[in-house]
């Protein structure tokens, strides 16, 4: 079985984004913390360093650790298969 491309490991702590490993908290109040803060950060994405990409990558933190943010993110998972069933996987 292929394994996923985008995940987390928690049990060596790392977020796997593709061939990227981040290193993120093994603690859960750790994880809802920096994924808060990525949302919050990503809100004020139109000022330097900061940016919009930080929402999604801090939505997929707390989907891991909240269940009313994990339902949320499998509604669009599934609203977004049945609007494009042509496309696969990540813009294929």
């Amino acid at each position: 079985m292929a394994e996923k491309k985008y995940r987390i490991d928690r049990e060596k702590g790392r977020l796997i984004l593709g061939r990227l490993e981040l290193p993120f908290p093994r603690s859960r109040n750790g994880r809802v913390a920096v994924g808060s803060g990525l949302v919050a950060g990503g809100i004020l994405g139109f000022l330097p360093v900061l940016g919009f990409w930080m929402i999604p990558l801090g939505l997929l933190i707390l989907s891991q650790e909240l269940p009313a943010v994990r339902r949320r993110r499998r509604k669009a998972a599934i609203w977004w298969r049945k609007r494009y069933p042509q496309v696969n996987r990540a813009g294929r």
